[in-house]
């Protein structure tokens, strides 16, 4: 494997989404990650729909070029053989609940004494400390409770469940990646590892970003369409004659005038630029009659010759299709056994060294288990021995 981040390896316990995501992220650059699994407790991620090609198409994405070993954390020969491959795995990411690690004889501080040199992250819903610490929890809630969903909606119609998982991948994944990194080059200028302890609502927490330092600093609230970027300003999605959406960001002068050239409307420019909530209101007003006069297509072939900050609303299957999305090759192709390949989500990070093609699509629990054993000096009738006591699938 080459890649920026080849020469490290990953223990990875975590399950469903954030984990993996983040470990995703990691194969992707070169890192050698090797799933966890337990052989009794199946990731529900291997069974969500829909599935092409015998799989589950979210299995097949999130745990791509990883291996998997299949080990009963519940039985001491299976914690052996962790302490083994720490030696070696000098990164561990894991998604339980605090303490559920140290139960199992692989915490933090067990497998340190082992390696000190070890990075041990934990992604879990509220962190390793708080009240809260052992509640569950879902990203609907970590959203909830970070106060991100109070001004993400409509007045009239409440908060919107968002079609991603923000808290999830947002707080958890990309966070847990960057801790994860950060500790590493840590590591390389003190010789120490170190716990990395991360909380999707504390990172959802930091993504309030502006509106949160206008009410730490200001005292302003945000709330429903209320400001400028949340429905409080022009600043919104249109419906078009024929039921379709554009996206209108005209923010700065500029656009707003291109905005106004296109709609045939100058007189609406300095509404823009007004901060006058009764202008900005009327101005929304005005657009909604505005975009109902065309069809969608008539307006994304017009918006496409000029800079209005204005972009048509696609779906996934469009999007795919888009110019801009297929020259930056946001989908690749993953091999499958027997020479087929499945279309997934590219990794969205360019290097100039370039990455290496994806190598195959998630594996089957307890791929390489046997291979692993096999590297670490077991022999094959200690393997037998093992998958008859079921410690390892």
């Amino acid at each position: 494997m080459s890649g920026p981040l080849s020469s490290l390896k990953v223990l990875d316990f975590s399950t469903l989404l954030p984990g993996p995501f983040a470990s995703l992220l990691l194969a992707d650059m070169g890192a050698e990650v090797l799933r966890v699994e337990s052989p009794g407790r199946m990731d529900l991620v291997r069974l969500l729909p829909p599935h092409a090609d015998g799989l589950s198409t979210s299995h097949a994405y999130l745990n791509r070029n990883k291996r998997c070993i299949a080990l009963d954390l519940k039985k001491a020969e299976a914690v052996a053989i962790v302490k083994q491959l720490v030696a070696e795995y000098d990164i561990v990411l894991e998604q339980f609940r605090p303490g559920v690690m140290d139960k199992l004889g692989v915490g933090y501080e067990a497998l340190k004494a082992i390696n000190p040199k070890l990075i041990y992250v934990s992604i879990t819903g509220y962190g390793q400390t708080g009240p809260y610490k052992d509640r569950a929890g879902h990203d609907l809630n970590y959203l909830a409770l970070s106060g991100l969903a109070s001004y993400t909606g409509r007045r009239d119609s409440g908060p919107l469940p968002l079609g991603i998982q923000a808290a999830d991948i947002a707080g958890g994944s990309l966070h847990g990646v960057i801790g994860l990194l950060a500790a590493v080059v840590n590591r390389q200028v003190t010789g120490q590892g170190q716990h990395v302890d991360v909380s999707m609502t504390d990172c959802a927490f930091s993504l309030h970003a502006m509106s949160g330092a206008g009410y730490l600093g200001a005292g302003v609230e945000p709330q429903m369409e209320n400001q400028a970027l949340n429905g409080g300003s022009f600043y919104d999605y249109y419906r078009t004659r024929d039921g379709r959406w554009l996206s209108v960001a005209s923010l700065e002068p500029q656009f707003m005038q291109q905005l106004c050239a296109v709609l045939q409307r100058p007189d609406l420019a300095n509404k823009g630029l007004s901060q006058n909530p009764e202008d900005q209101a009327a101005l929304r007003r005005e657009l909604e009659i505005e975009f109902e006069k065309r069809d969608f297509t008539d307006w994304t072939q017009l918006f496409s010759q000029v800079d209005a900050c204005v972009e048509p609303l696609l779906s996934v299957s469009e999007a795919v299709e888009h110019p801009q999305l297929k020259a930056r090759e946001v989908v690749t192709q993953v091999p499958l056994a027997g020479g087929k390949t499945q279309a997934q989500l590219a990794c969205p990070i360019k290097f100039s060294a370039g990455l290496d093609a994806p190598r195959h699509v998630g594996a089957a629990l307890g791929a390489h288990t046997v291979e692993v054993l096999q590297g670490l000096g077991y022999s094959e009738e200690q393997v037998v021995a093992l998958k008859a006591a079921k410690v390892i699938a």
